[in-house]
């Protein structure tokens, strides 16, 4: 058996079910040999679009995904969804063949690469430390919960693997990991803090996800009387609970703008605390305490000053806290109950439609499609000026309801994304919400969509600019004519690839997609709807506050 094969192999063996990638010479062996010993290729239409249906995938299956490119220019063409899944920290391997010979067209320091965008490397030197090699660089991604680019010599995958059968025979899933137990006094601090808050406020983040985080946090938040908010990557963690204020930060709607910033007490579980989450620290009152819980004690402290530190695993820390606390009304008073009944989400708060004969409010179209759409879907968002209109006007059914992938705050990411959501929970309607920049950015990967034969609706928020950089600049006066484009066909762009289509430019227009929701839904559908362009969305000032 040669190396490449036995990598393959040695891949599924360590627990990868699902990889993606673009073939070429240099990954085709490797690539099929993970389908013969059962794991399900996807191929993607560009490397960039691989890396982030991986991402994707790994984030909402809550397991590793493999992404295999070609050597040189495939890990190239893949490097903004490495650098999006390495921040956002996904349990990620990269299969990349290299090319070693410093004189070879497909030459580049792979290694350097890996680095620079915050991944992982490591390489498989030789034939007989191949399968151990393979092996270790999934333990390495699941335990700690990194992306790792496993460079793959083409000389060496040439070569023939000593014993490969019984090296194989010997390799494992990676262990769970162990979830990190608290020390006595921090969780003694945390629990003494909790037992004279009189306005506590919880904000859970990617790391209060994990099984066990829900169920631990509200009760123990039932106990002391906190309110229970997300960061954008949870949110639908806390879906259906009375006390839930949805997303803190950017998005937070002004009632729970206003309820997190008048808490004496915040807690951040697995939650980094960001200047997205925290509105540049803005809904932090000055005499308030902050608290983060994190499984790794380098992670706490560095987005803002805490006042105390909590190492664990967030729902052990709450499981922990919980059998100390005192039971409390703290902020759930009869006043925040009407308050939080009253107007908890942003489709109670008035606004004045601007939409008009050719352009539709995205306010009023996103409250239409979450009207029109079923309940039960998974919803992958691009960024943008759009943005926050389908993240916070469509309604998710739990935490794996949203796959926010703005790590890196990059364009052209949501169709792929919502691809890769979309195989990891099928039973689910997948609906991409992207702007007309970047589905243009990533037209390519529609093919996909229609090949997978996914019963997709991808939402096209089109005022035919980039958006966000029009109402930056245009207020000051700067010429717009680099971020402003004519028209684009694109409905006719996506019935070239196979998909039913509609464009929307007021309300009335939204009928065939109840008709595609009433079934069959044998092909994919993409509403083009033209909105309204005259204003920057609500959260738009917040976010350039951070460029």
């Amino acid at each position: 058996m040669k190396v490449a094969e036995a990598v393959g192999q040695a891949l599924v063996a360590a627990g990868i079910g699902r990889v993606f990638g673009v073939v070429g010479s240099g990954n085709f062996h490797v690539t099929n040999a993970m389908t013969a010993a059962g794991a399900h290729f996807v191929a993607a239409r560009h490397e960039g679009g691989a890396a982030t249906m991986a991402d994707a995938y790994a984030r909402t299956a809550g397991r590793p995904a493999a992404v295999s490119v070609h050597q040189g220019p495939g890990l190239t063409n893949a490097l903004t969804g490495l650098a999006e899944a390495a921040k956002s920290r996904t349990p990620l391997v990269v299969l990349a063949p290299e090319a070693t010979q410093r004189h070879s067209n497909f030459h580049v320091e792979q290694e350097a690469l890996a680095l620079a965008v915050g991944a992982r490397s490591t390489r498989v030197g030789s034939a007989s430390d191949a399968v151990e090699q393979t092996a270790a660089a999934v333990r390495l991604a699941a335990h700690e919960r990194c992306t790792v680019v496993l460079n793959l010599p083409l000389d060496v995958q040439a070569q023939e693997v000593p014993d490969a059968a019984e090296l194989l025979a010997a390799v494992l899933p990676p262990r769970p990991r162990t979830p990190v137990e608290p020390a006595e006094a921090e969780v003694a601090a945390l629990a003494e803090l909790l037992a004279h808050a009189e306005r506590p406020v919880f904000i859970a983040g990617r790391g209060a996800r994990g099984p066990g985080g829900r169920a631990a946090l509200e009760a123990l938040a039932e106990r002391c009387g906190a309110l229970l908010a997300t960061s954008a990557v949870a949110r639908g963690l806390f879906h259906g609970n009375p006390w839930s204020l949805d997303v803190a930060g950017g998005f937070a709607t002004p009632l729970a703008a206003e309820l997190i910033q008048g808490a004496d007490v915040i807690v951040g579980w697995g939650c980094s605390l960001t200047m997205w989450t925290t509105r540049h620290g803005r809904l932090i009152g000055e005499d308030t305490t902050v608290v983060q819980v994190d499984d790794r004690p380098e992670a706490l402290g560095v987005h803002r000053p805490v006042h105390l530190g909590v190492t664990g695993d967030a729902a052990r820390v709450a499981e922990r806290v919980l059998a100390a606390a005192e039971d409390r009304t703290g902020y759930r008073t009869a006043v925040t109950a009407f308050a939080l009944a009253d107007r908890a989400g942003w489709r109670d708060v008035p606004y004045e439609d601007s939409g008009t004969r050719d352009r539709i409010d995205p306010r009023t179209l996103s409250i239409a499609l979450d009207e029109i759409l079923p309940a039960e879907r998974v919803i992958g968002v691009d960024s943008g000026n759009f943005m926050g209109y389908p993240t916070m006007y469509l309604s998710v059914p739990d935490e794996q309801g949203l796959c926010f992938t703005q790590g890196f705050q990059s364009i052209g990411l949501g169709l792929a994304t919502t691809i890769g959501a979309a195989l990891a929970v099928p039973d689910r309607l997948a609906v991409a919400a992207v702007g007309d920049g970047g589905l243009l950015m990533s037209a390519v990967e529609l093919d996909t969509v229609r090949r997978l034969g996914l019963p997709m609706v991808v939402v096209v928020y089109n005022d035919d600019a980039y958006g966000a950089e029009v109402h930056h600049f245009g207020p000051d006066g700067f010429p717009l004519d680099t971020v402003e484009f004519p028209p684009t066909g694109i409905a006719a762009l996506a019935r070239g690839y196979g998909f039913e289509a509609v464009t929307v430019r007021t309300a009335d227009d939204l009928k065939p997609v109840r008709d595609w929701v009433a079934g069959p839904r044998t092909t994919p559908l993409l509403i083009d709807a033209k909105v309204v362009r005259e204003h920057g969305a609500w959260w738009l000032e917040e976010a350039f506050r951070g460029h």
